[in-house]
């Protein structure tokens, strides 16, 4: 591969180039959005399903939806000594969670 210094002038040229074009347009009443997009075009940009998936799955896990009445009875419930956990339902959730997710 050959490189040669060709190039190096070209993006000086285009902002000359849109700087040019933008003080024209003002001078017309345009303003600078108006001249960059004439220049460059307008770009657009749409996320694809997943990402939108993505987008919605990282703002739902960065909210805060902690329940401070419920933790706090029960926090006194387990301080009383009165928060009672059933062994055997916790086994049926667990089973029925691993059946339902097809592991």
């Amino acid at each position: 591969m050959k490189i040669n210094n060709n190039n190096i002038k070209q993006p000086l040229a285009a902002q000359v180039n849109a700087k040019d074009l933008e003080k024209n347009l003002e001078t017309k009443g345009k303003s600078k959005s108006d001249a960059s997009s004439s220049l460059f075009g307008s770009t657009s940009v749409k996320m694809s399903p997943e990402a939108q998936a993505f987008q919605k799955a990282k703002a739902i896990a960065s909210t805060d939806t902690v329940d401070d009445a419920k933790v706090e009875r029960l926090q006194k419930l387990i301080d009383a000594g009165k928060y009672n956990v059933s062994a055997e339902a916790i086994a049926d959730r667990l089973v029925d969670e691993h059946i339902m997710a097809g592991e």
